[in-house]
């Protein structure tokens, strides 16, 4: 108990190697347990044979407790016709420090990292649904990609960035149940099946993916488009139905994704995963889930603060409530109901930064729907690419 509680508040001071941890439980003492009389060795054994699965399961045991806590302020209008809406990522985890390599590492140059860790991230709950790390930092995120998505309902709207774009990806999302919503890679060739509505650079059709025999997905897709300045954005999706689904929702929706890049910024940043205790890879799979858990609570809390505050979640300081939520803790307040008191007056809560989404208005009366005998799946090929797994890898 104290080893693990004792990881979870060196995590949150900051504190900077395995030695801060031995000196909370053998100098300093946590809370009310008495000093452990066990050295600094005994720590860091103790910790490469423990594994890191204790920390998962409290992880686990932690975001079922929030799950109940923040039910009432869910997103619940964010794509409603969606049983569910994540996003998914991934990063590659900061080098290890000189100091902590292996000395032949060091003497040939050579830059360590400690692996990459895949997202996947609910944006109604701004929780991490699912984490996978990697101990191969090259490898690349479709490999894996469908392991983050094991057990999520039918009807789940995934939003993902184009190192996830791939047609055979899209057409398995698809034949899965799964609604998705993707930027349009650049001189990915299309055929246009049906046209929604056209007014100059603002288009909404249903077209083929791959236009050439070697690259051919199977279900059409929904094709976006409008210009925002000097900007023409492109987006994919396979709801079909722009009555579901408008252009602008898609923006929005799109723009959304941008939540799991905060969320991992909360976690490199500043929750400190960018600086690492130890090479040791069991180590560096503890420190990543005691911050995860952190993590997990600061998004959870910041979500029940932005409901009963009554303002947009985006409008709560993150950086804010990592450095406050403690120090309200430790007088023996509620966190939460203080920064909702102090909020505005502390400028905890202060009106967000974030990009409003514009796009140009749609005429509904002049979109033409498609024909009902229109065909929505051909017999696909998939171009070979060492990005995905199997013979008929894209």
């Amino acid at each position: 108990m104290c080893l693990w509680s004792g990881l979870l508040v060196c995590v949150l001071r900051g504190f900077s190697s395995q030695l801060g941890l031995w000196r909370l439980l053998a100098v300093e003492g946590l809370w009310h347990y008495p000093r452990q009389p066990v050295s600094d060795q005994a720590v860091y054994k103790r910790l490469a044979k423990a594994g890191s699965s204790s920390l998962q399961w409290l992880f686990a045991s932690v975001t079922t407790l929030l799950a109940e806590r923040i039910a009432p302020w869910m997103a619940t209008d964010l794509a409603p016709f969606a049983s569910e809406v994540v996003a998914i990522d991934a990063t590659t985890l900061d080098p290890l420090a000189r100091r902590l390599t292996d000395p032949a590492d060091v003497s040939a140059g050579k830059t360590v990292l400690p692996g990459k860790l895949l997202a996947l991230f609910d944006l109604r709950r701004q929780q991490w649904r699912r984490l996978l790390h990697r101990e191969n930092p090259d490898e690349n995120e479709k490999a894996c990609a469908r392991d983050l998505l094991e057990g999520l309902p039918r009807g789940t709207l995934i939003l993902a960035d184009l190192g996830f774009f791939a047609f055979q990806w899209f057409d398995d999302l698809t034949d899965a149940g799964h609604w998705w919503v993707s930027r349009r890679r650049a001189k990915t060739s299309v055929k246009v099946l049906h046209t929604l509505y056209r007014d100059g650079d603002t288009l909404d059709q249903l077209v083929w993916l791959g236009a050439y025999r070697a690259d051919k997905a199977k279900q059409v897709v929904r094709q976006v488009q409008y210009r925002h300045g000097e900007a023409l954005r492109s987006y994919l999706t396979n709801v079909l139905d722009p009555q579901v689904l408008t252009l602008h929702d898609i923006a929005v929706l799109y723009a959304r994704r941008w939540d799991i890049e905060m969320a991992i910024q909360l976690v490199k940043q500043h929750l400190g995963v960018r600086l690492w205790w130890s090479s040791n890879l069991v180590v560096i799979e503890q420190q990543l889930w005691a911050t995860l858990i952190i993590a997990q609570v600061v998004m959870g809390l910041r979500l029940e603060i932005a409901g009963r505050a009554e303002v947009d979640i985006f409008d709560v300081s993150l950086p804010l409530l990592v450095q406050y939520l403690p120090r309200y803790a430790a007088r023996g307040e509620d966190p939460v109901a203080a920064f909702v008191r102090d909020g505005r007056l502390a400028k905890f809560i202060r009106p967000s930064r974030r990009i409003v989404i514009q796009t140009p208005p749609i005429d509904p009366t002049r979109i033409v729907p498609a024909p009902p005998d229109i065909h929505l799946e051909r017999v696909p090929r998939y171009a070979q690419r060492r990005c995905q797994p199997g013979p008929d890898s894209n």
